[in-house]
């Protein structure tokens, strides 16, 4: 089953359709019907399916369809033909998430025949990598319908370890808009380039803020919210005064931070200090901020009943945080107490020869197993 989910390219600027519609297929085969949430263009959809009975309580099962691009990577194989080479399978999108997908896949029949008294169900969606898009869609339904799992589990790579929080995003695009002229005469224009770096070291200054005064979590991998700027484009040519530049950047932050008062602080400083210098010589100047993306944090209790059960299934004693995110947040802003664990380690996500070990694969099928049996015990 991984090696056919891996061969489906589902890079996120692409369909995911003959991935689901392949699911939708063998599920059918199964008995089980699949419902599909598109998206505007007619192109992407989750896929919403249900083992056992239907009803409130069970659990949901849930991944993300897509994967990253791997333009540019030096593979040593085909990674869309999975490879397996020391005990490990490589290929796009092993790690992150198509192989927790494979296995509740592949246990399907053996959990429709155990009867259990509780729903399973199965969550696939589109463009998370892209901010945790598609999920809202189908979350958006299942909230209207009224179902009401006792929690979900989102096998993202945790090395199979329970992990009960996690950061929050916030990407926006910050567009500076200045005001042309010969570079001998740069003091007659506006120049958007040296503004937009202005703007990047009030970032980095708000970000050293929180390094070095917090608030800190000491559970997390990185124990406080974080700045990031990762794309900027401007200019045209050195002898011209930069019209127009514009950079990318976002919070990651911890899930008691609010992002958008962090953004305010940022946008205060341009409109207090920056715009009134550019519009004192070009009145057509100035600042403005997109949204590109966001998604909330995970937080839930060391003694909630999900926590406990994927305690308990997966073996272990403890549980964890991480920097990174998932659609975990969304699940749990519908009201769906979730937690995050999966085969593969975060450490191979999005790198070339990404790699899931097969021991975690085993790891993840009796995982599976025993949360079935512990959420939704047979009938």
């Amino acid at each position: 089953m991984i090696r056919r989910l891996i061969a489906f390219d589902t890079t996120s600027r692409d369909s995911n359709l003959a991935l689901i519609d392949f699911v939708r297929d063998y599920l059918a085969k199964l008995g089980v019907a699949s419902e599909l949430f598109f998206d505007e263009s007619g192109k992407k959809a989750n896929l919403f399916a249900t083992l056992g009975p239907p009803g409130d309580g069970g659990l949901v099962l849930s991944g993300h369809t897509d994967v990253v691009p791997v333009d540019g990577q030096d593979w040593s194989s085909d990674p869309f033909a999975v490879a397996e080479r020391g005990g490990r399978l490589y290929g796009r999108g092993t790690c992150d998430m198509k192989s927790f997908i494979a296995v509740a896949l592949a246990l399907s029949a053996e959990i429709i025949e155990s009867k259990p008294r509780a729903p399973i169900h199965l969550a696939l969606s589109y463009d998370e990598e892209v901010g945790c898009i598609g999920v809202r869609r189908m979350l958006e339904e299942l909230v209207r319908r009224g179902i009401r799992p006792l929690g979900c589990v989102v096998g993202e790579p945790t090395e199979m370890r329970p992990i009960r929080a996690h950061k929050g995003k916030l990407s926006l695009r910050c567009e500076v808009h200045g005001f042309e002229c010969h570079s001998a005469l740069a003091p007659r224009g506006v120049n958007a380039i040296q503004y937009a770096a202005e703007i990047i070291a009030e970032l980095n200054r708000i970000g050293r803020q929180f390094r070095d005064v917090g608030p800190y979590d000491p559970e997390f991998d990185v124990s406080y919210t974080t700045v990031h700027a990762g794309v900027i484009r401007g200019g045209t040519a050195l002898n011209i005064v930069p019209k127009d530049c514009w950079f990318d950047f976002e919070f990651r932050h911890l899930p008691a931070d609010d992002p958008d008062s962090i953004h305010n602080r940022l946008r205060d400083f341009v409109d207090a200090t920056l715009a009134p210098e550019m519009r004192r010589v070009a009145a057509s100047s100035g600042v403005t901020w997109r949204e590109l993306s966001r998604f909330p944090g995970l937080s839930t209790a060391e003694d909630a009943e999900i926590t406990q059960i994927v305690k308990s299934a997966s073996g272990g004693n403890s549980t964890g945080k991480v920097a990174f995110g998932t659609e975990a947040g969304l699940y749990q802003e519908s009201g769906i107490a979730t937690i995050v664990c999966g085969p593969g380690s975060i450490d191979q996500a999005h790198k070339p020869d990404e790699f899931v070990a097969l021991e975690q694969i085993a790891l993840c099928e009796d995982f599976i197993r025993r949360l079935v049996r512990l959420a939704a015990p047979r009938a």
